[in-house]
């Protein structure tokens, strides 16, 4: 899962073990959880020194992570290294960030509160 992770993101580490998660799972959980979840999420995030770096969560299609921008995501989330970190070991509430500005959503917004269940779950089966 080296290809996953980016020097200087917190968040990396996370969705390395999330996509390590994923490889591991039996086939058929895989595709519950992509039937459960149907959607892909591109997340940006930016990092204390202000760089940039995105991930997709491919939950609709083959279930796996990886780095880098998607042509068509369901939803598009934006946010700090931090938020993120904070959001994936349940210390803050995804709806409060959003309404705080702390994490912008572009396209489906339901969707991206389905989020909130898989990072969840993958910390679970850890």
């Amino acid at each position: 899962m080296s290809d996953i992770k980016e020097e200087g993101f917190k968040t990396s580490d996370v969705l390395s073990t999330l996509a390590g998660v994923f490889d591991k799972m039996p086939e058929s959980e895989k595709k519950n959880q992509i039937k459960k979840t149907n959607g892909i999420f591109q997340i940006t995030v930016k990092n204390a020194q202000g760089k940039e770096a995105t991930w997709v969560i491919d939950l609709k299609n083959e279930g796996k992570v990886s780095k880098g921008p998607t042509k068509k995501p369901d939803v598009t989330m934006n946010l700090s290294d931090d938020t993120f970190i904070q959001l994936a070991d349940g210390k803050l509430n995804g709806q409060k960030a959003f309404m705080t500005g702390a994490l912008k959503v572009k396209g489906n917004v339901m969707l991206a509160t389905k989020l909130d269940g898989v990072l969840k779950g993958a910390k679970a089966k850890l």
